[in-house]
């Protein structure tokens, strides 16, 4: 069983998009996608330095597109058994399993990167993950700092969020068990209270949007289950925003689906990397470049759904 996984914010590095434009008609697709979003993909794809990708608003609209260009390379829609994705990535799985339009897809994070960059605006704020520990012992402690375990990953990964101020103290006062607290490259404090206007603005935008049910099992952050309805799965985009995601739960109804093999779009490496250690025996791959295709397409050659 084939499943295809989408990255979530962090993932992305100055360049990345840089060799999938030698690809026949990407450069003109990642174009047509900027004059109809109003942003210049192809630059902050392959150009623009780090601070710059860092912006909620440029990095989310940059990984769905990347997310979509890779994922058409692979061709293998009709090998995909089920598909999920880690926080904005969950787009990227939306459009990839029917539920929108690329193109719908593609505004539809435009609008949400801009209410989450202006969200994050109003107080600073960020997150930072923790390596090791137990969760039971973890978020207690967290919730006694005042931080959100905004991401609860698996494979002993924790990412808390709240204020500059809550991640310093955490720094300071390391749950137990805990080896590291490594702050990360993003601009907010995202699925926590703090983002509550991004979801007001992200559910006016849904409700003009054309949905359809998607056309592969589409595994939800919010709780880790499949929904099978595209109102549904739209409706846990908007809230998805302000709510933890529980990618640990998403894995454990990967492993309970019976799948054999992930892939990982670009910029894949994450995903796949937390999969090594919660999922033994499923086999993984990340893709980084174009050259990664081909290992991809062998895989999926094996685990595909007959």
């Amino acid at each position: 069983m084939l499943v295809l996984v989408a990255p979530g914010q962090g993932a992305q590095t100055p360049g990345f998009l840089t060799p999938w434009l030698d690809l026949p008609g990407a450069a003109d697709r990642l174009a047509a996608w900027s004059d109809a979003i109003g942003l210049d993909l192809v630059h902050y794809g392959t150009q623009a330095d780090a601070d710059a990708i860092r912006d909620t608003a440029v990095a989310q609209p940059l990984l769905v597109a990347a997310g979509l260009l890779s994922a058409a390379a692979l061709d293998a829609r009709s090998d995909v058994s089920a598909i999920a994705g880690h926080s904005v990535g969950e787009i990227t799985a939306a459009a990839y399993a029917g539920v929108l339009t690329e193109e719908a897809a593609l505004g539809f994070v435009r609008i949400r990167g801009l209410g989450m960059a202006k969200a994050a605006a109003v107080t600073e704020t960020g997150m930072s993950a923790l390596l090791g520990g137990d969760a039971e012992v973890v978020v207690p402690h967290l919730e006694k700092l005042g931080l959100t375990p905004a991401n609860v990953n698996g494979a002993g990964q924790i990412v808390a969020a709240g204020t500059m101020e809550q991640l310093a103290a955490l720094a300071e006062d390391k749950p137990e068990g805990v080896r590291r607290v490594v702050p990360l490259q993003v601009a907010g404090a995202f699925h926590t209270h703090h983002m509550a206007p991004a979801v007001t603005e992200l559910g006016k935008a849904a409700q003009d949007l054309v949905v359809s049910d998607p056309a592969v099992t589409y595994v939800s952050n919010a709780d880790g289950r499949t929904v099978s309805t595209g109102p549904e799965v739209v409706s846990r985009l908007v809230s998805q925003v302000s709510s933890p995601v529980r990618w640990d739960l998403c894995m454990e109804t990967l492993k309970e689906l019976g799948a054999t093999a992930i892939v990982e779009v670009c910029p894949g490496g994450t995903l796949t990397g937390l999969a090594k250690r919660a999922l033994p025996g499923v086999r993984t791959l990340a893709l980084k470049t174009p050259d990664d295709l081909d290992a991809a397409r062998a895989l999926i050659a094996e685990h595909a759904a007959r």
